[in-house]
């Protein structure tokens, strides 16, 4: 009797040890699949706990408050919103050649990306992204505009050092991005760190310290937006699977 119960405790164990590995190993599947599935959140998440870890606490505190200083504004609420006309433009790519919106619009959709400028690591990963899913984007019918106030000479150098292959435009005192009311001014703390550290008057041309929101939009045939993503910290980006979807979504 006492065998036969032994071998009962024993199958018991086995089969809970065989239930709880299975666990584990679903967890540590859908983990996986967490960590893949979107590539460009995952750099972008790991670039901001680095931050976090080794910023002195005098940085964090100036970064923080400059978000707080955007959030307060509201902007994410006064940009253009999903189901408004997006404004026309006429803006120079990198090689000084005028790009029109509705023009490109004649051709299919357009991703229509603004970015601080080729000086913010953040914008650098997400651009060398949309340049992996460019392929993709253009399979759906797609074109992609990335704008920044970045003088054109910045703009070209943003361009051949992330190998991109599609529009670079530039939008010098963002006069287009105050239209589509995407534009915040830095703070007094933040403005001098840019200035000082890397000049970034040299790369904008101007001394205003204004720059736009990571935003991005779709932009349909009939000029009319499809999707905006808005986010008042510059560190969250769109991502390209997200703009993939929508564009399958158009046809």
């Amino acid at each position: 009797m006492m065998k036969i119960e032994n071998l009962i405790l024993s199958a018991s164990i086995l089969l809970l040890v065989g239930c709880s590995n299975t666990k584990q190993e679903q967890k540590n599947t859908t983990v996986d699949k967490q960590s893949t599935a979107r590539p460009l959140e995952n750099d972008l998440n790991h670039r901001k706990e680095n931050f976090l870890q080794n910023a002195s606490d005098e940085k964090k505190k100036m970064s923080a408050a400059g978000l707080a200083s955007i959030q307060n504004d509201r902007i994410t609420e006064k940009a253009l919103q999903v189901g408004d006309t997006a404004i026309n433009f006429v803006l120079p790519n990198a090689t000084g050649q005028s790009v029109t919106l509705y023009d490109e619009l004649k051709n299919g959709p357009v991703i229509l990306m603004w970015y601080r400028g080729g000086w913010c690591p953040y914008c650098n990963l997400t651009l060398r992204h949309m340049q992996e899913s460019l392929p993709e984007f253009r399979k759906q019918g797609a074109n992609l505009l990335a704008v920044s106030p970045q003088l054109p000479d910045s703009s070209i150098t943003t361009q051949e050092k992330n190998e991109l292959e599609f529009e670079v435009l530039s939008d010098v005192d963002n006069k287009v991005a105050h239209q589509y009311k995407v534009v915040y001014t830095l703070t007094d703390e933040l403005s001098n760190k840019y200035e000082n550290g890397f000049g970034l008057s040299d790369y904008n041309g101007n001394t205003k310290g204004e720059l736009p929101l990571a935003v991005t939009y779709i932009i349909g045939q009939d000029k009319v937006i499809k999707y905006a993503f808005l986010d008042a910290d510059y560190r969250n980006r769109a991502e390209p699977q997200d703009l993939i979807q929508v564009l399958e979504n158009l046809k």
